[in-house]
C-alpha cells in the first residue's frame, strides 16, 4: 500500500540529507493511515478521491451538503466540523478558496485548533493558495501545540503549506505539482501523500515558502496567458490563423504552457476550457485573487512589479464585467475580443 512507503522514504532521507535535525526527525510506522480532508471543491474533491484510491482511510468535511453526501455514499466518513475531522485523523489536508477560509477552518469556533493546545493530527497540510504571512502565522500556532498521543520522536504537530499547480485536469489525473514549505523532515514523511495526488512535490524551504512559490508561479502564468492571448489576437488582426500561429509558438521561442497545453482560442485545442466556452478550469476570480496576493507581497518587500499591476487590473476588470466564474483563459475573448478558430 502507498502509505507504507513512508518508512523507506524517511529512512533514505536520513541517510542522504544533512538538513534533518535529530530533534525533529519523524519516525514512521505507517502512522498516516487516517487522513482528514477539508474543502471538497473542484480541486479538493479530486485530490481526496485520489487519496481514497491510494488506500487511505478518509474523513472529510465541506460546507456543501451535496458533495458530503457524495462521499458518504462512497463509504467515506463525513464530519460536521473541521474540529471533528481533526479529532479522528493522523494528518489533515485543507484545500480552500482564500486566506479567510483557511483562518476560519483553523481558528474558527469549530476549527482545527479549538480543542486547546492539544491536537490529534501530527501534520496539518494546507494546499490552499494564500499569502505567505497567513501560512507562517498558522504554522507558528500549530507548532505551539502538543500532540494528544506521542509516538516515537513526535513531540509537536507540524504544519506544511503545500499549494498545487496543474489545475482541475491535473487534480483529476493525479499529476499535480506540490510546492511545500515547512519542516523538511515533515515534508519527507508526508511525501507519499503528495505522490498519491500528484506527480511532483518540491521542497521550497521554511514555513510560508510554499505559498510564496505558488504566488510567483501564478503571477508568471497570468502574464504568460496575457502575452499569448495578446499575440494571438494581433495575429488574427494581421490575417494569421490562431492555429497556425500556435504551431509556430509551440515549435519556437514563444512556446509555453499557455500556448501548448492550455490554449485560449476556442477551436484550436481539445480538452481545455476554451473548447467548452471557458467552463471549468481555473476561475478568473481566483486568478485575480492570486494577483492581489502577489501585488501585496511585492509591496511588503518594496519591489516594483509593473507586469503584476497590469495583470491585476486586467483580471479585476474581467471579473467586474461578469466573467469571474469562467476560466482565466477567457481573457482572450472577453478582454482582447479574440475570435474563435473556425
Amino acid at each position: 500500500m502507498a502509505i507504507c512507503r513512508v518508512r523507506a522514504l524517511v529512512s533514505l532521507a536520513k541517510r542522504n540529507s544533512t538538513f534533518i535535525s535529530p530533534m525533529h526527525t519523524f519516525s514512521s510506522s505507517c502512522q498516516f493511515e487516517s487522513v482528514g480532508f477539508i474543502g471538497l471543491g473542484n480541486m479538493g474533491y479530486r485530490m481526496a478521491n485520489n487519496l481514497m484510491k491510494a488506500g487511505y482511510k478518509l474523513t472529510v468535511h465541506d460546507i456543501n451538503f451535496d458533495v458530503m453526501k457524495t462521499f458518504s455514499d462512497m463509504g467515506v466518513t463525513t464530519k460536521e466540523t473541521p474540529f471533528e475531522v481533526g479529532e479522528t485523523s493522523d494528518i489533515v489536508i485543507t484545500m480552500l478558496p482564500s486566506s479567510s477560509h483557511v483562518l476560519d477552518v483553523y481558528n474558527g469556533p469549530n476549527g482545527l485548533l479549538q480543542g486547546g493546545n492539544i491536537l490529534r493530527p501530527r501534520i496539518l497540510i494546507d494546499s490552499s493558495t494564500i499569502d505567505p504571512q497567513t501560512s507562517r502565522k498558522i504554522s507558528a500556532a500549530v507548532s505551539n501545540c502538543s500532540l494528544k498521543e506521542k509516538k516515537d520522536l513526535w513531540e509537536n504537530p507540524v504544519m506544511l503549506d503545500a499549494p498545487v499547480s496543474g489545475g482541475v485536469v491535473a487534480a483529476e489525473t493525479g499529476t499535480l505539482t506540490f510546492m511545500v514549505g515547512g519542516l523538511e523532515d515533515a515534508f519527507l514523511a508526508a511525501k507519499p501523500l503528495f505522490l498519491s495526488m500528484g506527480r511532483n512535490s518540491i521542497y521550497c524551504g521554511g514555513a510560508g515558502n510554499g505559498s510564496a512559490a505558488k504566488i510567483c508561479n501564478n503571477l508568471a502564468l497570468a502574464v504568460s496567458m496575457l502575452g499569448v492571448s495578446e499575440a494571438l489576437v494581433l495575429g488574427q488582426s494581421l490575417g494569421i490563423a490562431a492555429s497556425t500561429l500556435t504551431k509556430i509558438f509551440n515549435s519556437s521561442s514563444a512556446r509555453c504552457w499557455s500556448s501548448d497545453s492550455y490554449n485560449p482560442v476556442p477551436g484550436v485545442m481539445e480538452g481545455v476550457p476554451s473548447s467548452r466556452n471557458y467552463g471549468g478550469g481555473f476561475a478568473s476570480k481566483l486568478m485575480a485573487k492570486d494577483l492581489n496576493l502577489a501585488s501585496e507581497s511585492a509591496k511588503q518587500v518594496g519591489l516594483k512589479c509593473p507586469l503584476t499591476s497590469q495583470a491585476q487590473e486586467i483580471y479585476t476588470k474581467l471579473c467586474k464585467d461578469g466573467h469571474e466564474t469562467q476560466d482565466f483563459s477567457c481573457v482572450f475573448r472577453h478582454y482582447y475580443s479574440g475570435k474563435d478558430e473556425l
